[in-house]
């Protein structure tokens, strides 16, 4: 039986303080960056065709702190070249915080920013009734597909947009994370959760059964949990918020499934316990498409 459990979207405050702590605990970021480093720049030099100019598309970019790390790479593989960005995003909040981010970044003065406050599906149906022909060289989608309720279909559609020698870059969590346990967990707490439960593994699958081409990264990553177990506490109830995607679990939770949860996040499947804390298995897998030659 579902509880009426508060989704945590359902105020967008929370989920942002939340989310924004996740960040903050978790290794994720730092385990990007390292792949954007040692990477990324390999992947980068194949783009192009020494035209002087590159079309790069951001779906689902965010607050754009992401993106502008793939630029500063991008500058060091094609120093010079004009690029124009199109970002994809259906937040007002986080295009906002984007676009004074880039004001403040002088490094972009090569790029130029088309700004599209939509959703991956909304943008497919402006670009496919518009009849848009132009081509894209470097696509990313960053920890996006699980708001996606086809991402099969969308990482298709996406990937016909890739000039001759363009990649789409796929980052999510791994099917060798923890996130599938909870996510099956999550099921029983309510049925219109905000995301939908997706892996490198069954994009992958996906991929391979559609003959696309590929190339994949296991990217070892994990996110402190300590304080979900520390009763009260109020970072422990944000995470657990995240987590479940529930508004206030913890306050709203029987006592019973607050339990069962606490011991699945605590079972070695998915976490481990490191000189006293819970660490919680968060890998992420990059998927590196290209298009049909």
């Amino acid at each position: 039986m579902a509880f009426p459990f508060k989704s945590l979207m359902d105020d967008d405050k929370r989920y942002l303080k939340s989310f924004q702590l996740f960040r903050e605990r978790s290794s994720e970021q730092q385990c990007m960056q390292n792949f954007f480093r040692q990477n990324l720049p390999d992947i980068l030099a194949s783009i192009g065709n020494g035209n002087g100019s590159l079309n790069v598309m951001g779906v689902g970019s965010g607050k754009g702190d992401v993106d502008l790390e793939l630029f500063s790479q991008l500058r060091l593989k094609h120093p010079g070249v004009r690029v124009h960005n199109e970002v994809v995003e259906p937040s007002s909040e986080m295009l906002d915080t984007y676009k004074d981010l880039v004001s403040k970044t002088p490094e972009l003065a090569n790029v130029k920013f088309s700004w599209n406050k939509m959703t991956a599906s909304e943008f497919e149906t402006h670009w496919t009734e518009n009849n848009f022909t132009e081509k894209m060289d470097f696509i990313h989608m960053i920890q996006m597909l699980y708001y996606i309720a086809d991402p099969g279909a969308t990482v298709s559609f996406f990937r016909s947009l890739l000039n001759k020698n363009g990649k789409l870059l796929i980052i999510l969590v791994s099917g060798k994370s923890a996130w599938e346990k909870l996510w099956n967990y999550k099921a029983k707490l309510h049925k219109n959760t905000i995301s939908y439960s997706v892996t490198t593994r069954d994009i992958k699958s996906y991929l391979d059964g559609m003959g696309f081409k590929s190339t994949y990264y296991e990217l070892p990553s994990q996110i402190d949990i300590t304080e979900c177990f520390q009763e009260g506490n109020e970072m422990g109830e944000l995470l657990l918020d995240f987590l479940t995607e529930v508004l206030d679990f913890s306050k709203t939770a029987p006592p019973h499934l607050r339990s069962s949860l606490l011991e699945l996040l605590r079972h070695p499947d998915c976490s481990s316990e490191v000189d006293g804390r819970v660490i919680f298995n968060n890998n992420l897998g990059v998927i590196v498409l290209e298009p049909d030659h």
